[in-house]
């Protein structure tokens, strides 16, 4: 005789095996994670890159430290604090493009950036090509730091502008050549890109320019009607620009490239070849394009600069004014952040800090 009675059946081995609810969305949120975790996304991450002081030494291409800006000795006052310039890191390429999976953490944070791929490497341009590109502006830049900063301190030298190249249709190719150097348009001495840029755009695009021409080490005049592209009067020549300076100034930074890091290059050379120190020893970051005249210029990855700035301890930041848009709203706290256009007002900005005075100097505008 039974003690107890079920009148309700005994479970089945079938339903004992029955896989629960749970585990199968476990199991698809796995997969779906893995597939995330290697599937390559059209998008490449920008991060805050390393930190360099132009007043210090970093290693070089074969592991030796090496002084970031060198000058004769005799010439070189002490520096103290930093002069810092930025980089940005950039993750993936064409041939090895993130995960979606890392991707989507780029998004979440603040200090990185998620740009399509097509943006950063047209399809036409190889990984190559582009950096090659990105070491010959930074050659640039620095020839160009060179020349505003002793531009600034009185010194004078002559420049040489060459023409390096005529993209085709071309206006200037049936009578200017690569290699040619350009001295003067209608008279006027041309020394720099942007004296070219100003003397042709005064011509205008509805008559020819008289353009003084040397080839060969023989003077020659030539006849060019520019055009108009965009509102700017062009000749339709790429030109560079060289400098023959009074003593050497070098300045050594491997694996690094663009035109970003020019401002801050000027800055260190002035602070070297000038006695006390620009910022009183503080911890001072920056970036911007620079050119001879001293024009400060916009760059990219400006929000990941300034990250990058503070957890490298800056607590100051020089921004250019034409990345102002950029700025706003993304400055990470503990870092203020002056903005300017011109190398004289980057040393305003340093002699504020240095003195404590900073009420007057001109910042982003809040939004």
């Amino acid at each position: 005789m039974a003690l107890f009675t079920h009148d309700s059946p005994a479970p089945t081995s079938a339903r004992r095996r029955r896989p629960s609810f749970g585990w199968m969305a476990l199991l698809i949120a796995l997969v779906a994670g893995v597939i995330l975790g290697i599937m390559p996304a059209p998008y490449v991450i920008e991060k805050p890159g390393p930190v360099f002081n132009t007043l210090g030494s970093a290693t070089d291409a074969d592991d030796v430290e090496t002084l970031l800006i060198t000058i004769p000795d005799e010439m070189v006052y002490p520096t103290k604090g930093t002069l810092d310039l930025l980089t940005v890191s950039l993750l993936g390429n064409r041939e090895n493009r993130p995960s979606w999976l890392t991707v989507a953490g780029a998004w979440l944070d603040p200090s990185e950036a998620v740009l399509p791929i097509d943006q950063v490497f047209p399809e036409n341009v190889s990984t190559e090509q582009r950096d090659a590109q990105s070491s010959a502006d930074m050659i640039n830049s620095q020839q160009d730091a060179i020349a505003a900063a002793l531009t600034h301190l009185g010194y004078d030298y002559p420049t040489t502008v060459t023409v390096v190249s005529l993209p085709d249709g071309s206006p200037a190719a049936r009578v200017i050549e690569r290699k040619d150097q350009i001295a003067a348009v209608n008279g006027q001495a041309v020394a720099n890109v942007a004296e070219l840029r100003a003397a042709l755009q005064v011509n205008g695009a509805d008559k020819a320019a008289s353009i003084d021409i040397l080839r060969g080490g023989v003077a020659q005049t030539v006849s060019v009607t520019p055009i108009d592209n965009d509102g700017t009067v062009v000749a339709g020549v790429n030109v560079s620009v060289t400098y023959d300076f009074p003593f050497e100034v070098q300045i050594q930074l491997d694996k690094v490239g663009g035109p970003s890091a020019g401002m801050m290059f000027a800055l260190g050379i002035i602070d070297k070849l000038t006695p006390g120190q620009l910022q009183g020893g503080e911890n001072v970051a920056g970036t911007g394009t620079i050119d001879q005249s001293g024009a400060v210029g916009p760059i990219g990855g400006i929000q990941q600069k300034l990250h990058g700035a503070l957890e490298s301890g800056a607590t100051w930041f020089l921004a250019p004014a034409d990345n102002c848009d950029e700025v706003t709203g993304n400055i990470p706290d503990g870092l203020t952040v002056f903005s300017v256009s011109t190398l004289d007002q980057a040393l305003t900005a340093l002699e504020g800090i240095k003195t404590g005075d900073t009420s007057d100097l001109p910042t982003c505008p809040v939004k």
